[in-house]
């Protein structure tokens, strides 16, 4: 059977109980994602088959790490383990009304900035896609995180499969040598559907731009052969209650937007993209129109900020519901 492939790291997850701050917590609850395997498990759980392409340490928390995905119905047999490696961490501060939530990471020289792209069949990893999705941290992370990102995507490429990017920058990722500059346009140039705001534009491909429109008009001209570019605007009330809205531009459709989705409170932020995504490309292998995909990738995306963790836990009917208009939270029995 076809699945979608992501490929990206993933790290242990460290937050605080409840809405405690650093200095208040003695505990610390565990549990793991990344951006690409978060989009893997949510499409899962949407009855799509998915697989999930990483390196861990081959220690028991990478193993640990491997058996949650598994645990969520993810393909991980393709797993590389390295030895003496570390795995990736990050401290989670979950904030509330006017205190918003706070990260810290420590992910340096872990065992996926670490990999050899070598260890990558993307011919035997990609011969059964239908979609392969990655983002914009993973080139960021080392030289050789990008090179294997690259050899994906040639593959991919190859191989007629579509592809999917969130070119999500993040400015104090790259620290190996190369800049943003002069990694990601080699990279885009193979994607069919990107997630891209006007700043990511200035930011890595230097265009001055007038709003969404604009922007994804340029970026559509410079990347010929992506097909559309997609986002979601966030109206940020506070920490807890925001307002999210999909748009996207494509060849094809022009420009478009979603309802807008009132969110409060919200449980969990974190994900929110990536369960956006994951509802786009289950909407681009199941519906013929692409607002509808981008209509089910929003209410997707709602749904995962009332959820705790990394990922989307629903199933396509929790999403139709939302987008049939029932949005009162009364109880099912």
């Amino acid at each position: 059977m076809k699945r979608v492939v992501t490929f990206g790291e993933i790290m242990m997850r460290l937050h605080t109980p409840g809405h405690q701050r650093f200095l208040q917590a003695r505990s610390l609850e565990v549990t793991y994602g990344g951006g690409e395997a978060n989009v893997a498990v949510a499409l899962a759980q949407l009855g799509v088959p998915s697989r999930h392409v990483t390196c861990f340490p081959d220690n028991d928390l990478g193993r640990a790490a491997s058996a949650f995905f598994r645990q969520h119905g993810v393909d991980f047999d393709r797993t590389v383990y390295q030895k003496d490696q570390r795995l990736g961490l990050y401290f989670l501060e979950v904030g509330a009304g006017m205190r918003p939530s706070r990260i810290i990471y420590d992910r340096y020289d872990s065992a996926f900035a670490n990999m050899d792209p070598a260890a990558f069949d993307w011919d035997e990893l990609l011969a059964d896609a239908c979609w392969f999705h990655w983002t914009g941290i993973t080139p960021a992370i080392s030289d050789n995180a990008a090179k294997a990102c690259l050899q994906a995507l040639e593959t991919a490429s190859r191989l007629g499969i579509p592809v999917s990017a969130d070119v999500n920058y993040r400015r104090n990722l790259w620290q190996y040598g190369k800049t943003v500059q002069e990694v990601m346009p080699a990279l885009v140039e193979h994607c069919d559907v990107m997630v891209c705001t006007e700043g990511d534009a200035k930011d890595i491909f230097g265009m001055e731009t007038n709003g969404f429109q604009d922007m994804a008009e340029q970026m559509l001209a410079r990347f010929p052969n992506a097909q559309s570019i997609i986002a979601t605007r966030r109206d940020t009330l506070s920490a807890s209650h925001n307002r999210l809205t999909g748009i996207g531009f494509s060849h094809k459709a022009g420009y478009q937007e979603t309802d807008t989705y009132d969110i409060n409170p919200i449980v969990d932020r974190i994900g929110g993209g990536d369960s956006f995504l994951a509802g786009y490309i289950y909407g681009r292998l199941n519906f013929s129109n692409e607002l509808d995909a981008l209509s089910f990738g929003t209410a997707a995306s709602a749904l995962k900020h009332l959820v705790e963790g990394d990922f989307a836990q629903h199933s396509v009917a929790e999403v139709e519901q939302i987008l049939a208009g029932d949005v009162s939270g009364r109880l099912l029995r």
